[in-house]
Protein backbone atom coordinates (compact mmCIF):
# COMPACT_ATOMS: atom_id res chain seq x y z
CA UNK A 1 0.00 0.00 0.00
CA UNK A 2 3.07 2.38 0.98
CA UNK A 3 4.67 1.52 -2.57
CA UNK A 4 1.63 2.35 -3.96
CA UNK A 5 0.95 5.97 -2.44
CA UNK A 6 4.77 6.76 -3.25
CA UNK A 7 4.10 5.74 -6.70
CA UNK A 8 1.62 7.93 -6.88
CA UNK A 9 2.76 10.66 -5.18
CA UNK A 10 6.38 10.62 -7.79
CA UNK A 11 3.71 10.34 -10.47
CA UNK A 12 1.92 13.77 -9.58
CA UNK A 13 5.59 15.40 -8.82
CA UNK A 14 6.64 14.54 -12.31
CA UNK A 15 3.50 15.51 -14.10
CA UNK A 16 3.67 18.94 -12.59
CA UNK A 17 7.51 19.02 -13.17
CA UNK A 18 6.35 18.31 -17.08
CA UNK A 19 3.58 20.80 -17.14
CA UNK A 20 5.53 23.52 -14.84
CA UNK A 21 7.57 25.57 -17.44
CA UNK A 22 7.07 29.43 -17.07
CA UNK A 23 8.73 32.16 -17.52
CA UNK A 24 7.82 35.56 -14.87
CA UNK A 25 8.41 39.58 -15.73
CA UNK A 26 8.54 40.82 -12.58
CA UNK A 27 6.07 43.96 -13.74
CA UNK A 28 2.69 45.31 -12.79
CA UNK A 29 2.35 48.54 -14.86
CA UNK A 30 2.92 49.40 -18.46
CA UNK A 31 2.02 47.60 -21.49
CA UNK A 32 1.97 44.16 -22.96
CA UNK A 33 2.18 44.11 -27.04
CA UNK A 34 1.81 40.65 -27.81
CA UNK A 35 2.75 39.75 -31.58
CA UNK A 36 1.72 36.92 -33.72
CA UNK A 37 1.88 34.09 -31.07
CA UNK A 38 -0.94 31.94 -32.30
CA UNK A 39 -2.73 30.05 -29.17
CA UNK A 40 -2.47 32.15 -26.30
CA UNK A 41 -5.17 32.85 -23.33
CA UNK A 42 -4.92 36.31 -21.36
CA UNK A 43 -5.66 36.04 -17.52
CA UNK A 44 -6.19 38.87 -15.51
CA UNK A 45 -5.20 38.56 -11.59
CA UNK A 46 -4.17 40.43 -8.61
CA UNK A 47 -0.46 40.31 -8.77
CA UNK A 48 3.11 41.97 -9.78
CA UNK A 49 4.74 39.89 -12.16
CA UNK A 50 3.64 38.64 -16.13
CA UNK A 51 3.63 35.05 -15.85
CA UNK A 52 3.39 33.00 -19.22
CA UNK A 53 3.30 29.29 -18.88
CA UNK A 54 3.04 26.65 -21.59
CA UNK A 55 0.10 24.35 -21.58
CA UNK A 56 2.09 21.73 -23.58
CA UNK A 57 4.33 20.88 -20.91
CA UNK A 58 8.43 20.52 -21.47
CA UNK A 59 9.15 20.61 -25.51
CA UNK A 60 10.63 17.41 -26.64
CA UNK A 61 14.39 17.75 -26.97
CA UNK A 62 15.67 18.26 -30.64
CA UNK A 63 19.39 16.35 -30.19
CA UNK A 64 20.85 17.37 -33.33
CA UNK A 65 20.41 21.04 -31.91
CA UNK A 66 22.83 20.75 -28.82
CA UNK A 67 25.31 23.67 -28.60
CA UNK A 68 22.96 26.00 -31.16
CA UNK A 69 20.31 28.58 -30.41
CA UNK A 70 16.94 28.76 -31.94
CA UNK A 71 16.58 32.53 -33.73
CA UNK A 72 14.14 33.79 -36.16
CA UNK A 73 14.28 35.97 -39.58
CA UNK A 74 13.39 38.80 -36.58
CA UNK A 75 16.86 37.94 -35.10
CA UNK A 76 15.00 37.30 -31.68
CA UNK A 77 15.97 34.21 -29.47
CA UNK A 78 13.53 31.97 -27.05
CA UNK A 79 14.36 33.47 -23.72
CA UNK A 80 11.66 31.79 -22.17
CA UNK A 81 12.38 28.67 -22.30
CA UNK A 82 8.85 28.18 -23.85
CA UNK A 83 8.69 28.58 -27.31
CA UNK A 84 8.21 32.86 -27.06
CA UNK A 85 10.58 36.23 -26.89
CA UNK A 86 9.97 38.18 -24.45
CA UNK A 87 11.78 41.99 -24.96
CA UNK A 88 11.27 44.44 -21.96
CA UNK A 89 11.58 47.74 -23.59
CA UNK A 90 11.26 49.47 -19.65
CA UNK A 91 7.02 50.20 -19.77
CA UNK A 92 6.52 48.23 -22.86
CA UNK A 93 6.64 44.38 -23.19
CA UNK A 94 6.83 42.60 -26.34
CA UNK A 95 6.35 38.95 -26.85
CA UNK A 96 6.78 37.55 -30.49
CA UNK A 97 6.61 33.27 -30.83
CA UNK A 98 9.44 32.03 -33.04
CA UNK A 99 7.83 29.22 -35.16
CA UNK A 100 5.65 30.95 -37.72
CA UNK A 101 3.31 27.90 -37.81
CA UNK A 102 1.83 26.19 -34.75
CA UNK A 103 3.98 27.15 -31.96
CA UNK A 104 3.34 27.14 -28.18
CA UNK A 105 0.17 27.17 -26.26
CA UNK A 106 0.61 29.71 -24.04
CA UNK A 107 -1.06 30.90 -20.99
CA UNK A 108 -0.31 34.56 -19.33
CA UNK A 109 -1.53 35.70 -16.15
CA UNK A 110 -1.50 39.55 -16.58
CA UNK A 111 -1.30 41.98 -13.55
CA UNK A 112 -4.33 44.47 -13.47
CA UNK A 113 -2.22 47.38 -13.95
CA UNK A 114 -0.77 46.56 -17.16
CA UNK A 115 -2.51 47.17 -20.43
CA UNK A 116 -2.33 44.53 -23.06
CA UNK A 117 -2.24 44.69 -27.18
CA UNK A 118 -2.71 42.00 -29.15
CA UNK A 119 -2.40 41.68 -32.74
CA UNK A 120 -2.39 38.30 -35.22
CA UNK A 121 -2.27 38.73 -39.01
CA UNK A 122 -1.35 35.12 -40.30
CA UNK A 123 -3.91 32.62 -41.17
CA UNK A 124 -1.99 30.18 -38.68
CA UNK A 125 -3.51 29.88 -35.09
CA UNK A 126 -6.79 29.88 -32.86
CA UNK A 127 -8.94 32.30 -31.03
CA UNK A 128 -7.57 34.58 -28.88
CA UNK A 129 -9.15 34.29 -25.33
CA UNK A 130 -9.31 36.93 -22.53
CA UNK A 131 -10.43 36.09 -19.04
CA UNK A 132 -10.95 38.44 -15.81
CA UNK A 133 -8.87 41.68 -17.29
CA UNK A 134 -9.98 44.84 -15.97
CA UNK A 135 -7.00 46.74 -17.51
CA UNK A 136 -7.42 48.28 -20.78
CA UNK A 137 -7.51 45.79 -24.24
CA UNK A 138 -6.27 46.51 -27.88
CA UNK A 139 -7.32 43.71 -30.25
CA UNK A 140 -6.24 43.63 -33.89
CA UNK A 141 -7.03 39.98 -35.56
CA UNK A 142 -7.16 39.34 -39.56
CA UNK A 143 -8.79 35.73 -38.85
CA UNK A 144 -8.77 34.56 -35.23
CA UNK A 145 -11.63 34.98 -33.23
CA UNK A 146 -11.47 36.80 -30.04
CA UNK A 147 -13.52 35.47 -26.69
CA UNK A 148 -13.46 37.83 -23.52
CA UNK A 149 -15.16 36.63 -20.30
CA UNK A 150 -15.83 38.92 -17.38
CA UNK A 151 -13.91 41.67 -19.42
CA UNK A 152 -14.76 45.76 -18.37
CA UNK A 153 -12.83 47.85 -20.85
CA UNK A 154 -11.96 50.36 -21.88
CA UNK A 155 -11.35 48.40 -25.29
CA UNK A 156 -10.90 48.80 -28.74
CA UNK A 157 -11.45 45.42 -30.78
CA UNK A 158 -11.05 44.47 -34.47
CA UNK A 159 -11.33 41.43 -36.86
CA UNK A 160 -11.42 40.43 -40.61
CA UNK A 161 -13.06 37.09 -40.58
CA UNK A 162 -12.91 36.40 -36.71
CA UNK A 163 -16.17 36.53 -34.50
CA UNK A 164 -16.13 38.49 -31.28
CA UNK A 165 -17.71 37.27 -28.37
CA UNK A 166 -17.68 39.04 -25.17
CA UNK A 167 -19.53 38.34 -21.65
CA UNK A 168 -19.21 41.85 -19.34
CA UNK A 169 -18.62 42.46 -15.88
CA UNK A 170 -20.64 44.81 -14.14
CA UNK A 171 -17.18 47.21 -13.54
CA UNK A 172 -17.68 48.44 -16.88
CA UNK A 173 -16.02 51.05 -18.51
CA UNK A 174 -16.28 53.06 -21.41
CA UNK A 175 -15.22 53.58 -24.44
CA UNK A 176 -15.81 49.98 -25.99
CA UNK A 177 -15.48 49.44 -29.62
CA UNK A 178 -15.78 45.96 -31.16
CA UNK A 179 -16.16 45.53 -34.61
CA UNK A 180 -16.02 42.43 -37.24
CA UNK A 181 -16.07 43.06 -41.14
CA UNK A 182 -17.21 39.61 -41.78
CA UNK A 183 -17.85 37.72 -38.15
CA UNK A 184 -20.63 37.60 -36.02
CA UNK A 185 -20.42 39.81 -33.00
CA UNK A 186 -22.35 38.59 -29.48
CA UNK A 187 -22.35 40.75 -26.00
CA UNK A 188 -24.11 39.94 -22.97
CA UNK A 189 -23.65 42.85 -20.58
CA UNK A 190 -25.28 43.29 -17.59
CA UNK A 191 -29.02 43.79 -17.39
CA UNK A 192 -28.31 47.54 -15.11
CA UNK A 193 -25.76 48.72 -17.60
CA UNK A 194 -26.32 52.52 -18.75
CA UNK A 195 -25.21 52.72 -22.19
CA UNK A 196 -25.32 55.01 -24.87
CA UNK A 197 -25.27 52.32 -27.97
CA UNK A 198 -24.44 52.78 -31.59
CA UNK A 199 -24.91 49.34 -33.55
CA UNK A 200 -24.35 48.99 -37.44
CA UNK A 201 -24.32 46.27 -39.91
CA UNK A 202 -24.73 46.60 -44.05
CA UNK A 203 -25.48 42.51 -44.48
CA UNK A 204 -26.73 41.11 -41.53
CA UNK A 205 -29.30 41.98 -38.49
CA UNK A 206 -29.16 43.69 -35.11
CA UNK A 207 -30.91 41.57 -31.99
CA UNK A 208 -31.18 42.98 -28.84
CA UNK A 209 -33.01 41.15 -25.57
CA UNK A 210 -35.94 43.34 -24.68
CA UNK A 211 -35.27 42.90 -21.21
CA UNK A 212 -33.16 46.19 -21.56
CA UNK A 213 -34.50 49.67 -21.28
CA UNK A 214 -33.86 50.58 -24.89
CA UNK A 215 -35.25 54.17 -25.96
CA UNK A 216 -36.59 51.75 -29.53
CA UNK A 217 -39.77 50.35 -29.18
CA UNK A 218 -39.38 46.40 -28.48
CA UNK A 219 -41.78 44.36 -30.83
CA UNK A 220 -41.22 40.27 -30.03
CA UNK A 221 -39.38 38.49 -27.65
CA UNK A 222 -36.10 39.24 -29.29
CA UNK A 223 -36.27 42.59 -30.80
CA UNK A 224 -35.07 42.79 -34.86
CA UNK A 225 -33.92 46.02 -36.58
CA UNK A 226 -33.80 46.02 -40.07
CA UNK A 227 -32.34 48.77 -40.44
CA UNK A 228 -28.45 49.50 -41.04
CA UNK A 229 -27.38 51.46 -38.11
CA UNK A 230 -29.47 51.51 -34.54
CA UNK A 231 -28.61 54.36 -32.44
CA UNK A 232 -30.08 54.04 -28.75
CA UNK A 233 -29.75 54.45 -24.88
CA UNK A 234 -29.95 51.53 -22.54
CA UNK A 235 -31.64 52.47 -18.66
CA UNK A 236 -31.26 56.36 -19.92
CA UNK A 237 -27.63 55.96 -21.57
CA UNK A 238 -24.07 55.85 -19.80
CA UNK A 239 -20.88 54.14 -21.45
CA UNK A 240 -19.87 55.25 -24.90
CA UNK A 241 -20.88 51.32 -26.71
CA UNK A 242 -19.92 50.74 -30.59
CA UNK A 243 -20.74 47.46 -32.16
CA UNK A 244 -20.08 46.93 -35.90
CA UNK A 245 -20.54 43.75 -38.35
CA UNK A 246 -20.35 44.69 -41.97
CA UNK A 247 -21.30 41.33 -42.93
CA UNK A 248 -22.91 39.37 -40.26
CA UNK A 249 -25.26 39.69 -37.34
CA UNK A 250 -25.38 41.61 -33.79
CA UNK A 251 -26.62 40.20 -30.14
CA UNK A 252 -26.94 42.08 -27.55
CA UNK A 253 -27.66 40.06 -24.30
CA UNK A 254 -28.28 40.64 -20.70
CA UNK A 255 -26.73 38.81 -17.99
Amino acid sequence: MKRNILIIAFTLITIGAVYAQEYKLAKSSGKLEIKEVNNVTIEGYNGNEIVFSSLDGSPEKDRRADGLRAVSNMGLEDNTGIGLAVLDKGTTYQVYQLKKMDGPRVKIMVPKGVSIYYSHSSPYGSDVKFKNVESEIEISTVHNGVHLENVSGPMNVKTVHGEIEADFSTNMKSPISITSAHGLIDITIPAATKATMSMSTSHGEIFVDPAFKLEIEPKSEWVKYGSNKVNGKINGGGLDFTLSSTHNNIYLRKK
